[in-house]
């Protein structure tokens, strides 16, 4: 783990005592290969592959648990030579599925011909945080204020927030914009915000512990999902539904096609476009009954369908029913489980 994540208090300590560290020793390595050939199934990431051979070859139900493989783009002697190894350690013809951790990563694999019928909705489930009533945490939001947190790095385009800010400036709208993290662009973004004249609007809180960024969240009107393709999933996508904001998500981020219904629960714009962006922030702060209709509607999709208790139920009856025998079981119509849909990366154009 980054050491920057450790400063921002992730981390091993208190881990439940069911978590074995398989890394540390050699008795806790057994221990752990114990566990995954006895088990009914297993949710595999990235640990090493000697892990789960021996299910492979005796049949055993194996989930493969991936972000999109296709962050970039590939020269035709690394296609074809990934290509070989992803067929390699996904056999035809065994229970190997696909718990796709992002829209895009069933149709990544299936340039590969792998998982067709066999990919299923999933993502990454932080802490879900159930309100008495959510109006009233509306009601406590800053007016016009509006919420960046990440990593300041290329990939998740702080800069295009403030390229909308000053947009937004320029044309007479008054609103206040945050910016929690750190990172490389940092110095950058700053020199930025004082060539741009924004400091009277634009303020950077630096780093800060995960509950302190749910706070602000809990305090923002609007939140800005700006990343690329890079973007495997962006769990804080789920925190800022979840503490009721109106969120403007780029449409490369791999969450964002799951989580999000254009104009329903969020709006959704075409990353790398600052332009737009903005658009839909100001149309936002201009319209406040359509904002707390997106908020409501945020929140109740964290809260009722994409968080953990719900993963986590689907997920039992997904592997009840292959235990059954079936081999492409198509329970749920969304959500998590769901069958997962071969996704273009256009797919805000056809919206």
């Amino acid at each position: 783990m980054r050491e920057e994540r450790r400063a921002l208090g992730y981390g091993e300590a208190d881990l439940p005592p069911y978590v074995l560290n398989a890394h540390i020793s050699d008795s806790e390595k057994e221990k752990a290969a114990e566990v995954i050939n006895r088990s009914d199934a297993v949710i595999f990431g990235s640990a090493d592959e000697i892990f789960i051979k021996k299910r492979k070859e005796n049949s055993g139900l194996v989930f493969r648990y991936s972000e999109r493989i296709f962050k970039k783009k590939k020269n035709i002697i690394e296609f074809f030579r990934d290509g070989i190894g992803y067929r390699i350690k996904n056999p035809f013809g065994k229970p190997v599925y696909l718990l796709c951790a992002g829209a895009f990563v069933s149709s990544d694999y299936a340039r590969y011909g792998l998982f067709r019928n066999k990919a299923y909705k999933w993502g990454y489930f932080p802490e879900t945080k159930y309100y008495d009533n959510i109006n009233h945490v509306l009601e406590k939001k800053k007016k016009n204020s509006i919420l960046w947190a990440g990593r300041f790095i290329d990939w998740k385009h702080p800069d295009d927030a403030l390229k909308a800010a000053e947009i937004l400036k320029n044309g007479g709208v008054n609103f206040e914009m945050n910016f929690i993290g750190t990172g490389d662009m940092e110095n950058d973004l700053k020199a930025m915000t004082d060539k741009m004249g924004l400091s009277d609007c634009v303020h950077f809180l630096g780093s800060m512990k995960p509950d302190s960024v749910r706070e602000y969240m809990e305090k923002s009107e609007i939140f800005l999902f700006t990343s690329d393709r890079n973007e495997g999933w962006g769990a804080v996508l789920n925190e800022a539904m979840n503490s009721g904001c109106a969120v403007v998500a780029s449409h490369e981020a791999g969450s964002v096609p799951y989580l999000t219904q254009n104009g329903e629960n969020a709006f959704v714009y075409e990353c790398c476009n600052p332009q737009m962006l903005a658009e839909k922030i100001m149309f936002l702060l201009n319209n406040p009954d359509k904002r707390k209709m997106i908020s409501v509607n945020a929140y109740k999709t964290i809260s009722e369908k994409w968080n953990a208790s719900v993963a986590s139920q689907r997920l039992i009856d997904l592997i009840n029913h292959l235990a059954a025998g079936e081999k492409h079981p198509d329970i749920y119509k969304d959500g998590p489980c769901s069958k997962a849909e071969l996704m273009k990366e256009n797919w805000l154009k056809k919206l």
